[in-house]
């Protein structure tokens, strides 16, 4: 706690200052990082929309090989039936369940990092890779925007857009979604509105493509909101599309449930610039544990969650971004 609210003053003065920074946030807050833009690529890379640290790199080593270990239907119907029982019991309504998954790969995490076609990519060196396509919050001319993420779907099914839109399991989701960043932003920004509710985007795999079912809220901020940007950050954590809904009540059922630890997977990284700010949520992530790859990848549970459609849905986000 005293490391989280170093970081956050820290944000507050530079944002006052008007001087930029990078961020790194991990989902349960207690590893935040500060990075200067100018000095930080011997230990992190990052390219993403407003700002990259990254060189070009040529010879680049072809992804040939990729075998999965997810855990086991039985492991995760076990934790997906816990889970059941808490929504039934009216202790959370949303709780976006995640496990780990071994991958075996003849390339590395750096590899992985420049092969990769991401909105959002970031290497933490010899700890993670992460390909996220899910922005967290972007600051733009004093007003906030996030764009929550909910839905997925193979994008080669026939008529795959209209299964997606149409499904109700996936429309109730996104719609518990919406409503929790809603109330998230009104914490720190006032005139929040849903400016574009569930959009598609479409993302190319090394396994499949997919459509992903995304959409927009904007509120706008107070005037001095660069002197509180840290406030502003550390309020709106951990992001809502990757815990559920009641949010704290959520986060304790996590931890229960899930039984291994999350690290910066779910965390946010993001770039400040003096006066605007980008950030991403960190999911599509590959973690180095003690020289293993693991994969952490899951998807939202409400009452009308099957454990095989929801297994599957797990898998099918291990993927690596690489067409």
């Amino acid at each position: 706690m005293k490391r989280k609210e170093t970081i956050l003053q820290q944000m507050n003065q530079l944002g006052k200052q008007g001087k930029p920074f990078a961020f790194l946030i991990d989902f349960q807050a207690t590893k935040p990082k500060l990075f200067d833009l100018s000095s930080s690529s011997e230990n992190i890379l990052w390219k993403i929309p407003c700002h990259s640290n990254v060189s070009p790199v040529k010879n680049l080593i072809k992804l040939n090989k990729w075998k999965i270990s997810p855990v086991s239907f039985e492991t995760y119907q076990n934790g997906f039936n816990q889970i059941k029982q808490r929504i039934f019991s009216g202790d959370t309504y949303l709780l976006n369940f995640t496990q780990p998954t071994g991958i075996e790969t003849n390339v590395s995490l750096e590899d992985i990092f420049h092969l990769s076609e991401a909105r959002y990519k970031i290497l933490l060196k010899n700890e993670f890779v992460c390909f996220s396509p899910e922005t967290f919050v972007k600051i733009e001319k004093g007003k906030i925007f996030s764009f929550p993420m909910k839905g997925t779907i193979d994008a080669d099914i026939e008529n795959a857009k209209d299964i997606i839109l149409n499904d109700s399991k996936e429309l109730a989701e996104h719609h518990t979604i919406v409503d929790l960043i809603r109330n998230d932003l009104s914490l720190v920004a006032e005139n929040v509105v849903v400016e574009k509710f569930r959009f598609l985007d479409q993302i190319r795999t090394n396994q499949k493509n997919l459509f992903q079912v995304s959409s927009r809220i904007s509120g706008d901020l107070p005037k001095n909101y660069k002197e509180n940007i840290g406030h502003i950050i550390f309020t709106l954590l951990p992001a809502g599309s990757v815990t559920g809904a009641p949010k704290k009540k959520t986060v304790e059922i996590i931890t229960e449930t899930e039984k291994y630890k999350r690290g910066y997977y779910t965390g946010i990284f993001g770039i400040f610039d003096g006066e605007n700010l980008d950030s991403c949520v960190l999911i599509r992530y590959i973690e180095n544990q003690k020289g293993k790859l693991i994969y952490k990848s899951g998807g939202g549970i409400t009452f009308m969650s099957k454990a095989a459609s929801e297994y599957d849905e797990m898998i099918k986000k291990v993927y690596v971004p690489i067409a």
